[in-house]
């Protein structure tokens, strides 16, 4: 059986989908600590879905009613999905307490759930719609009997004929108000029960007094009617509702896409090679699927059969097929193009990079950067501020300027209505999460909201080299010799597992290899085998029998002997990255500092520096002396931008201003990361900083908008100047213009 249930907006769903959560009826009475997961550092985290949230100041006031708990260490209300993540000390069942402050002030609380949300924003989508097409129809009627009373004067149209205009006009206004004014009603009534006020308590006040008094003046015989600018202020207030909803529904679909891939079936290759189809969600660590082509694969995990193309732009961000064949790792999220194979099973959907990357989006979205932290402060003074306004200017009009109260009572209820902080509200999350979802499009996972403000700050960037400039797999560069030591020497690099035998190995490609017998390995200097009863042997060059050892050149290098012959020597190269060199010249054609710290020799840092164009770079640099050297440039006042991918790299991503890691870095890398890219190339970097510059340029121009909008749509308002009617598609248009003002990042290059 579903559930009904009324959110605080007056929508009624039916909720019908299964949860893992605890049940509601649970819940109701206690329960949330079952929700609340514990932290690694002694605390717990909790996450619920807050119904009801619609601007910045409910973020606000729910974010601080939970923050003046003393336990409470981080809280953010995430506006796009309204999930509320807490983080405290202390006991777990105070998860409790902080549900029943939340649903005091007039929101409900449930376990979160992705689906719910959902279902929940169709709901409201549907609801909105309806209510705004009552309005809409009612307004069109209304504007036909209104045209005739303005269009000329009571003597000329017959009183009796006015006052039937406007009772008609009242019959229909009253009721439309009464249904399409229940997004603003029943969410204002909802804070005064508990002792509070939100954004729709002087909409509903100012909806009310309109009515009321255009009802009182009909009664009456009087002039002074407005039921057409009532009906039309709530048209146009819940077309600024519904603009806003599809916003955030659309903020919303990147993440939806992105989980779209983890559900569905997936083909299971039993024991005895059959193929038995289970949900994706059951797949479990060790399975082996099957993948045909055009499917998607739905876990990490290892190709064990089968070689394909693959499109990997979903999870990586590049457009290029790449070629799969057995022992390759595989991600969720990319597409098999041209063959069946069969995938071992590493990850489980919900522990795959694909989960992770939404995770990473949600997290985001969390966090609170300046600029939020600014809006929020001036949402919290909108409540009292535009009350008291309203109040001065009804009394000013009236008791002193000496005019008509229904006059004077117009220009309050407009000062009410103009000043509702939307465009304030709006101008950061929508921004925010726009530039997100573009990242995540290109490959790159935001990690913390407030990543992209302070990357847009920088004027230098710190690389590591291994990994990061370059691709961290070295590539044998002299393949001119004899055959037959190549051979041998390939044989005897599939036994080992160092990356420049791997390298040996990949290089000698699916030519044949010989059998070798007595294969041991050597600490710290490298293998032997027996090849025809002769030794052989695979390491550095004093191992393989050159008595001569000195530091080679830059080249890395491994060394081969057979028998008494001469040593043979083949070298590598960590090539950078294709882009690396372009990458960098755009950062310095935009004024941009570089340097490298590595460590690494003097000689392979000096090449790949001149290779990429960086001329200050150091060499032999150990964790502690990165860190002394980003010290060094924060006392020189730079911002500074960490890219690095090892352990040796993470106090220094982890004390940068900002800091980025690749998809291939260590864990402990990028868990110190704000950001982190997939793929092959460095220009995600680059594309980064470009968004982040672009972004907050956008952020600016949104602040300065809602400003210049109450500078001056306020003092207007106040002089009389501003109807009810112009005020609401003020109000409304502001918000409308903030929002396709930050849509503006689609096409920021």
């Amino acid at each position: 059986m579903g559930q009904q249930q009324t959110l605080p907006n007056g929508v009624q769903i039916h909720n019908t989908l299964e949860s893992s959560s605890p049940n509601p009826d649970e819940t109701e009475q206690g329960g949330y600590e079952l929700l609340a997961q514990s932290g690694e550092d002694g605390t717990y985290n909790l996450s619920v879905l807050v119904n009801g949230v619609h601007c910045a100041a409910c973020i606000q006031k729910i974010e601080s009613t939970i923050a003046k708990n003393k336990d409470v260490q981080n809280v953010r209300l995430n506006f796009t999905t309204r999930r509320l993540a807490i983080q405290w000390s202390g006991e777990k069942d105070q998860a409790n307490i902080f549900v029943k402050s939340i649903e005091n002030l007039g929101y409900k609380v449930q376990p979160f759930n992705a689906d719910l949300v959902n279902e929940e924003s169709k709901e409201q989508e549907k609801f909105l719609l309806m209510s705004l097409g009552v309005a809409g129809f009612a307004l069109g009627n209304i504007m036909l009997l209104s045209v005739g009373v303005w269009s000329s004067s009571g003597e000329e149209m017959g009183y009796a004929t006015r006052e039937f205009f406007h009772w008609i006009s009242a019959l229909i206004a009253i009721p439309t108000i009464l249904y399409s004014g229940r997004p603003f009603f029943n969410s204002a009534l909802g804070a005064l029960k508990n002792g509070h006020t939100n954004m729709d308590v002087p909409i509903s006040i100012a909806l009310i007094l309109a009515c009321s008094m255009s009802l009182h003046e009909t009664i009456y015989g009087a002039e002074h009617v407005y039921f057409d600018s009532a009906v039309m202020l709530t048209f146009f207030l819940l077309i600024g509702r519904y603009l806003d909803l599809r916003a955030r529904g659309k903020a919303r679909e990147s993440a939806n896409d992105l989980l779209s891939t983890l559900s569905g079936f997936a083909n299971v290759v039993d024991e005895d090679g059959r193929l038995q189809r289970i949900l994706i969600r059951d797949l479990k660590e060790g399975m082996n699927i099957r993948v045909a082509m055009g499917e998607t694969f739905p876990i990490d995990g290892e190709i064990i059969s089968g070689q394909s193309e693959v499109d990997t732009s979903l999870v990586t961000g590049e457009t290029i097929p790449r070629v799969i064949e057995t022992g390759a790792q595989i991600y969720a999220g990319t597409l098999n193009l041209s063959a069946p194979v069969v995938v071992r099973v590493a990850k489980a959907a919900e522990d795959s990079l694909l989960a992770d990357i939404v995770r990473l989006m949600e997290k985001a979205g969390q966090s609170q950067a300046k600029y939020v932290r600014i809006a929020d402060k001036a949402a919290q003074l909108y409540t009292p501020v535009v009350h008291i306004a309203a109040a001065i200017a009804f009394i000013f009009w009236w008791g002193v300027m000496g005019i008509a109260w229904q006059e004077a009572l117009m220009i309050a209820i407009t000062v009410l209505i103009i000043t509702c902080p939307c465009a304030l509200g709006l101008a950061v999350p929508v921004v925010q999460v726009l530039a997100s979802a573009r990242l995540t499009k290109s490959g790159i996972l935001v990690k913390s909201g407030d990543a992209l403000e302070r990357l847009a700050s920088i004027d230098t960037i710190m690389f590591d080299k291994t990994g990061t400039l370059t691709h961290g797999k070295p590539s044998l560069i002299n393949q001119e010799h004899e055959l037959n030591s190549f051979k041998l020497a390939a044989s005897l690099a599939s036994y080992s597992h160092h990356p420049l035998s791997k390298a040996l190995y990949k290089a000698y490609g699916d030519n044949e290899i010989v059998e070798l017998s007595d294969v041991e390995e050597h600490s710290g200097e490298g293998l032997s085998a027996r090849y025809n009863h002769e030794l052989i042997r695979l390491g550095s060059r004093q191992w393989c029998g050159d008595k001569n050892y000195e530091t080679s050149d830059s080249y890395m290098e491994i060394w081969f002997q057979h028998g008494d012959k001469k040593a043979v020597r083949f070298t590598f190269e960590d090539s950078p990255r294709q882009d690396a060199e372009m990458t960098i010249k755009h950062f310095h054609d935009d004024g941009i500092k570089t340097l490298m710290a590595t460590g690494d020799l003097s000689q392979p840092a000096k090449a790949v520096a001149s290779q990429c164009g960086i001329k200050e770079y150091y060499a032999e640099q150990k964790p502690d002396d990165k860190f002394n050297r980003l010290q060094e440039l924060k006392e020189q006042k730079h911002n500074v931008l960490m890219v690095g991918d090892g352990l040796n790299d993470a106090p220094v991503l982890a004390g940068a201003d900002i800091s980025m890691a690749p998809g291939s870095a260590l864990d402990m890398a990028q868990n110190a990361a704000d950001i982190i890219f997939m793929g092959d190339q460095l220009a995600p970097v680059y594309r980064s900083w470009k968004t982040a510059k672009a972004s907050q340029s956008l952020v600016k121009e949104n602040f300065a908008l809602a400003a210049i909008y109450n500078m001056i749509a306020v003092p207007l308002a106040f002089m009389g100047y501003v109807t009810p009617l112009v005020a609401a598609l003020a109000m409304s248009g502001s918000s409308i213009i903030v929002i396709a003002n930050s849509f503006r990042l689609r096409f920021a290059k």
